[in-house]
């Protein structure tokens, strides 16, 4: 959220987690939680849900739950699960850059539409929605994969330490091929035509901007 050259430097995570107490107090680093939990438990719950449907309709139909079919159906039912809840996505990274958090969920919803329109809650939709299919994908695949390996290469057995090893390296993956996306996705979310004009045009828009910004501080 912190734009380089627009903001002043960029400080870090450790940094900024200080400078928020020291300024907004240890309050303010649950800005959003609401809308936060949510998302989480809508959007986790649908492209969970969706994923063993869309893996066994793609076994039935091509006849095996390769890598692949594990990718598809991943990207998917991920995609489907951040465009319903995309609205919620907005809410919580507006009520992230408010300074003024006595205006509540319902006050920043009401906002955005009066401001900007239905439209305004399905801001970065598509960026959302890729990063969504490549995270699910990624994750669910890798963990898949990865599970397999271990019990194949190493003396691992099913069990919480087997899981507990595959969901660190899906995660760590999922992150990974994710952080752009996340970047992209959140700076168009947070832009509001009605205050500051057009800054991103798109999503590549979007990601070159970052790039020239960034590349103009180095």
């Amino acid at each position: 959220m912190q734009r380089a050259g627009q903001r002043g430097p960029l400080i870090g995570m450790g940094k900024l987690c200080g400078k928020i107490v020291k300024i907004e107090g240890p309050v303010a680093l649950c800005s959003g939680l609401a809308p936060a939990m949510v998302r989480s438990l809508l959007c986790g719950g649908l492209r969970l849900s969706l994923y063993e449907p869309c893996k066994s309709f793609a076994d039935s139909v091509f006849g095996s739950a390769n890598i692949f079919v594990k990718l598809v159906s991943g990207t998917i039912s991920g995609a489907i699960a951040t465009a319903v809840t995309n609205p919620v996505d907005v809410l919580k990274v507006r009520m992230q850059m408010n300074m003024n958090p006595q205006r509540g969920p319902v006050g920043e919803l009401r906002q955005i539409i009066s401001e900007e329109g239905l439209k305004g809650l399905w801001k970065g939709v598509g960026t959302s929605m890729t990063r969504a299919g490549a995270l699910t994908a990624s994750q669910l695949a890798t963990y898949d994969e990865s599970k397999q390996a271990l019990l194949r290469w190493t003396p691992l057995e099913e069990g919480f330490l087997l899981h507990l090893i595959s969901s660190c390296i899906a995660g760590a993956v999922g992150t990974l091929v994710t952080g752009p996306m996340d970047i992209v996705k959140t700076r168009l979310m947070l832009q509001q035509e009605s205050k500051g004009g057009i800054i991103y045009r798109n999503s590549f828009h979007c990601a070159y901007q970052c790039y020239k910004a960034r590349k103009a501080l180095a």
